[in-house]
């Protein structure tokens, strides 16, 4: 039987995944937000994964993007890539996975596929999607119906490592079904594939992926917060270690966006559900988190150095985005600078023409502003290009300014601090 695949969730995973997909099998693209697929027929994608072109070519072969459940009821293979954010508790929020299920469940039938795509906590797949599926379909798992678990490597803005070209980890709940899942992402995925033994190893290597990359930050971070009281530069220190050939060159910075910000705590909720507290993923979380708090302070510290009055001062921060040259602000750091320099007294303003400014202030209760002044103060917090190339002198205030450079991109002649 020739393979027809749905892809549940049209967002930074999901579209890349179901246009790569239809270049082998006839895909249907299925989201719940009419206004999203709407927009995908017209050819835009308004999270820039995908370009006019790219997507008008593909909607003209064997995709088709919709939003009716009864087009996706003939599909025997559902990949789902909706959304695992965490609560403001720091939970697992899994209600867009579970209604994701609930819906899978209703067009299943003997003999069908559920692949997971979603960053979960090992067990997540079979303890909490698979009863929803089984409800929904009055189907019994791993004899009328299998699943598999695939974790997402989406790099959003990254036009080098984009998804055919970075190796993917598959598994199955049955053996039959692991080695369908790794012959169905070998058919697309260039770099290859990485079969694990079982659908809980394919989930942790995801939580573990992004939990060390966020211990290494931290650690960083940390380090820029004692080298800033010692007076050294963290940059400068960084650069001499580096030196030595088994030194890992991490950066400090702001830590946010969809993966390395979020996945610790799914790691963390599993764990304590099995009665032990992870002390260091906790900490690394604890020291990142306060990185904004931290630019803040120094800005205001550096302003009082140069004799520049705090209250009713200008400061502009540059970039909103969780990452340079990409237009995603989900879990953005940011804005933690911008409400405690708000906090210090100063007036504060937010430049991102990369951003889309409803989303800002949709998320973040945040006008964008479009035409920068002259400030007492400015951050540039994301390394955009088109910050980088037309510099940041001509914000500054004649009488006096304080410039910071988060990212440490900008000649170190030129600025007052940089983490």
């Amino acid at each position: 039987m020739q393979n027809k695949i749905c892809i549940i969730g049209l967002g930074y995973v999901g579209l890349p995944l179901a246009m790569a997909f239809s270049k082998k099998f006839k895909v249907i693209g299925f989201d719940i937000d009419k206004e999203r697929v709407d927009q995908l027929n017209t050819f835009e994608d308004k999270t820039n994964q995908a370009t006019k072109k790219a997507l008008e070519e593909a909607l003209k072969t064997d995709l088709t993007l919709t939003s009716d459940l009864n087009l996706i009821s003939d599909c025997n293979i559902y990949i789902v890539t909706v959304p695992t954010p965490v609560t403001k508790e720091k939970k697992p929020d899994l209600s867009f996975l579970l209604s994701a299920s609930k819906t899978v469940g209703l067009c299943l039938k003997k003999g069908d596929l559920v692949i997971y795509e979603s960053t979960v906590y090992p067990g997540c797949t079979e303890d909490d999607c698979v009863p929803v599926l089984e409800r929904s379909s009055g189907l019994v798992f791993n004899k009328d119906f299998y699943c598999g678990y695939s974790p997402e490597r989406i790099n959003p803005g990254d036009k080098v490592n984009t998804l055919t070209k970075i190796k993917k980890v598959t598994s199955g709940s049955t053996p039959e079904a692991a080695q369908e899942v790794d012959e169905l992402y070998n058919s697309i995925i260039e770099a290859g594939t990485h079969k694990t033994s079982s659908i809980k190893v394919a989930e942790a290597s995801k939580a573990i992926e992004n939990a060390q990359r966020d211990l290494n930050i931290s650690f960083v971070n940390e380090l820029a917060l004692i080298f800033d009281r010692i007076g050294i530069d963290t940059t400068e220190v960084i650069e001499a270690a580096a030196t030595k050939w088994n030194f890992l060159k991490f950066k400090p910075g702001l830590v946010g966006g969809h993966c390395i910000s979020v996945d610790p705590y799914f790691l963390v909720h599993k764990a304590k559900s099995l009665g032990y507290t992870p002390e260091v993923i906790l900490s690394g979380r604890n020291v990142n988190d306060q990185m904004g708090k931290f630019v803040a302070s120094k800005v205001v510290s550096l302003m009082k150095e140069k004799g520049i009055k705090i209250e009713g001062s200008k400061a502009l921060i540059l970039g909103v985005t969780f990452k340079e040259n990409c237009n995603d602000i989900r879990n953005s750091k940011v804005p933690d600078i911008y409400r405690e320099l708000i906090d210090f007294g100063l007036a504060v303003d937010l430049y991102d023409p990369i951003a889309a400014a409803e989303e800002v202030i949709k998320t973040h209760q945040i006008t964008l502003t479009k035409t920068p002044s002259k400030y007492e103060a400015i951050i540039l917090a994301v390394s955009h290009d088109l910050f980088i190339e037309n510099g940041v002198k001509d914000y500054k205030n004649p009488n006096g300014a304080v410039i910071y450079d988060i990212k440490s991109v900008l000649n170190r002649a030129d600025v007052d601090g940089r983490l």
